[in-house]
């Protein structure tokens, strides 16, 4: 079993997160062809290299936690993860092979994960119309779009009632009536209230409708994507950064189809890379807020999300990033993106 969650030095970063995304794992292990474990990289190690602007391409030995905390028998290891907070408890022989692992028991995880949100409003931006899945979204608003058989906000619903959330925010506009009166027949365990813009006031405006309504921090998600992030980490270091608003940001990975050439300052040609691939964080939209955004905005005052970051970061108020892999983040807002998510949901074959 140890073996499919083990790779070698000099696999890359992205090799690692392939893994843990496969095997749905909380951590790879790096070992040595002797099966020495060299470190290990989590979910948490996968962040900060991340925020660290770090290239997917660079070998796991570079990135992974080279100090592990391990057990030398079974029995200390399974001791100790009843009562620790690892994410994993792995085993050693005298040697340094890497003999077994205790996992962080999974009910505890799901059991802590089906209440993290209790306290955590969801707010959904599913007030666009949608034009770039015109024709579709001129009979359906976006908000309503089937994946399979559920709509997309019904996803996004599931997704964070999952994790415990049981109080929704749906802001609307574009065929605000047919929207609320689809979730009104639904028998549901979570309570929607239905926030109407009187006119379209961007990704971001809408949220001064919800003045007096909202008193702790709350998740806001677009209403075309699904994102499937540590959401209990996400709030925590929200809170725990001091952020006005949190990005969820997916790092992605980019292969430049020509070669680039670099150059000294007097024009000379310094370098010259064959197809570089570059790395980079996107926007997911979803984001953890503080709840003085609300109140701070200007009554039906037309803004992005984008923008109202901005206006805090220009203040030098703390506006942070919270980074997932790729793959973790599925959109929908255009023909070809709404296949691929068909596709990883295993609604469509590939």
């Amino acid at each position: 079993m140890i073996e499919k969650y083990t790779i070698p030095p000099d696999r890359t970063v992205k090799d690692a997160i392939h893994l843990i995304e496969c095997e749905h794992a909380d951590c790879v292990f790096i070992t040595d062809k002797n099966d020495i474990l060299l470190g290990i990289f989590t979910h948490g190690d996968m962040r900060r290299f991340m925020l660290k602007g770090g290239n997917m391409s660079t070998p796991i030995a570079d990135a992974m936690n080279h100090s592990p905390i391990t057990f030398t028998s079974r029995e200390d290891a399974l001791r100790e993860s009843k009562m620790g907070s690892l994410v994993v408890y792995p085993v050693i022989s005298p040697s340094g092979r890497l003999v077994d692992v205790i996992f962080k028991r999974k009910d505890v995880i799901n059991e802590r994960s089906s209440t993290i949100l209790k306290d955590i409003p969801l707010v959904i931006m599913a007030g666009g119309m949608g034009t770039r899945l015109y024709p579709y979204t001129k009979i359906l608003p976006k908000a309503l779009m089937p994946i399979g058989n559920l709509t997309i906000t019904e996803r996004i619903i599931n997704n964070f009632t999952s994790w415990g959330c049981r109080e929704v925010f749906l802001i609307l506009n574009h065929k605000a009536a047919m929207i609320r009166s689809y979730f009104e027949e639904l028998d549901k365990d979570y309570k929607i209230h239905y926030i109407i813009e009187e006119r379209f006031l961007g990704t971001g405006g809408g949220l001064s409708l919800l003045k007096g309504r909202i008193d702790s921090a709350f998740i806001l998600s677009n209403c075309d994507i699904l994102v499937n992030a540590d959401f209990e980490c996400l709030i925590k270091t929200h809170k725990k950064e001091g952020n006005a608003i949190t990005f969820v940001g997916a790092m992605k990975e980019f292969t430049i189809p020509y070669g680039v050439i670099n150059t000294t300052p007097s024009g000379q040609i310094e370098t010259i890379e064959e197809k570089p691939e570059i790395s980079f964080l996107t926007n997911t939209g979803v984001y953890a807020i503080h709840p003085k955004i609300i109140e701070e905005l200007n009554e039906d005052e037309f803004i992005h999300i984008t923008d109202i970051a901005k206006r805090y970061m220009d203040r030098q108020e703390r506006v942070g990033v919270f980074p997932v892999p790729e793959k973790m983040w599925l959109d929908m807002g255009q023909f070809n993106e709404m296949e691929t998510m068909l596709e990883e949901l295993g609604i469509k074959d590939r």
